[in-house]
């Protein structure tokens, strides 16, 4: 693996909840983004820029406003993460009834 700077992204919350904000469509431009996942501005820029070369995003700038739409590979990538999230919940879920369950009964 000459080049894991892509794998290493994602092995950041961050990213992955910039996906999903945009994949839902609460967010349109950079300043929603940010507010969404609670993110400097700066930081969010920078991610989205790096998921537009990478070929996840597209920028449309209208005036002095850049609207951010996933493309078909950053839809399928953010359908995913969030299936991912989903997933992991229910086990934490599980994870913490077990754990209740077994301090009821001490």
């Amino acid at each position: 693996m000459k080049n894991d700077f892509i794998k290493k992204i994602f092995f950041h919350m961050k990213p992955v909840e910039m996906l999903i904000v945009l994949k839902n469509e609460k967010a349109r431009y950079p300043t929603q983004v940010s507010k969404a996942v609670d993110c400097t501005y700066s930081h969010a820029v920078k991610t989205l820029e790096w998921f537009r070369k990478i070929g996840l995003v597209e920028f449309d700038k209208k005036g002095r406003v850049k609207y951010i739409k996933l493309t078909p590979d950053g839809e399928e990538i953010a359908h995913a993460f969030e299936g991912i999230i989903k997933k992991l919940d229910r086990i934490e879920e599980k994870f913490e009834a077990k754990i209740s369950k077994k301090k009821e009964t001490k």
